[in-house]
């Protein structure tokens, strides 16, 4: 009888350890993730809020989750890293975001290959353009926060060549990036694609920011940071986090998409991403 009992309560907390693995494993609750990197050129604190790889996935009505977990962060620039609408999902909780954030902060955007796959990329130009998007491809603004200034540059994912009639390929937009780092501020570089970060730094950009890796769908953490990713295949080097790459950092954002993907997200939580520039210690 005492051996039964001792067996009942083993199977007990199995179940019980397994049923909070599988809540844990799963859990696609909104997390957000903090960066803080020290440059010589900042004198200003400057917020950065990376938002990457929504797909048009729902966060709460009209998404106020999203929206509310953005505003709790007090940004002074939200930069929107691609793929933030959908080639299958309406774009209908896109626009929602759009509206409870670009007429407070100031927006920018680059195209993600989702944005090209849905064959509606001038609608979603239209979209980001109403709400007063800043939409960077080859481009940039020099931007003053606080009195700090820095640059903010972007380009368009490759798919631009495939998918519509543009001749100008990325290595062309990056180019036309080449001296703008010469008017001597901290410059920033958004680009959907982090797999393509030996291109990136053969420029003088201090911070490049990117998506697309979803975080490699499934993870181990602390063991395996990413499965698979896009463009990258099995256990992708930049899945999602900070790497430091020459005299460059790049953060690869793990991404918004849910709903919108075909395997389920493993240990591997939605995020919302937060970086803070900031001068050098002293000392």
């Amino acid at each position: 009888m005492k051996r039964l009992k001792i067996k009942h309560v083993f199977i007990v907390v199995f179940f019980i350890i397994l049923s909070v693995f599988i809540i844990v494993a799963f859990d696609t609750r909104l997390t957000t993730k903090f960066y803080t990197i020290q440059s010589d050129k900042i004198t200003e604190q400057v917020r950065i809020v990376l938002i990457t790889d929504l797909h048009s996935c729902q966060y709460g009505t009209d998404q106020l989750t999203l929206i509310e977990a953005i505003k709790k962060q007090n940004p002074d620039i939200i930069l929107l890293g691609g793929d933030i609408c959908d080639d299958v999902i309406p774009n209908d909780n896109t626009e929602f975001l759009l509206k409870g954030i670009a007429n407070q902060y100031k927006c920018y955007y680059v195209t993600g290959n989702h944005e090209y796959w849905s064959n509606e990329i001038d609608k979603i130009f239209d979209l980001f353009l109403t709400y007063d998007v800043k939409i960077l491809n080859g481009t940039y603004d020099t931007i003053d926060i606080h009195g700090q200034k820095i640059n903010i540059c972007g380009i368009d994912d490759p798919d631009v060549l495939r998918y519509t009639n543009s001749t100008i390929d990325v290595t062309e937009q990056l180019e036309s990036l080449k001296y703008v780092y010469e008017n001597g501020y901290y410059t920033v570089l958004l680009a959907h694609r982090p797999e393509m970060i030996a291109e990136y730094t053969t420029y003088n950009f201090d911070l490049v920011l990117s998506g697309h890796a979803h975080g490699g769908q499934w993870r181990l953490p602390g063991i395996i940071n990413g499965l698979y990713a896009p463009n990258q295949g099995l256990f992708p080097p930049y899945a999602g986090g900070e790497y430091i790459i020459d005299d460059a950092v790049l953060i690869v954002s793990r991404g918004l998409a849910k709903e919108s993907t075909r395997l389920p997200r493993i240990f591997n939580r939605p995020e919302l991403v937060v970086i803070d520039l900031v001068k050098p210690a002293k000392g």
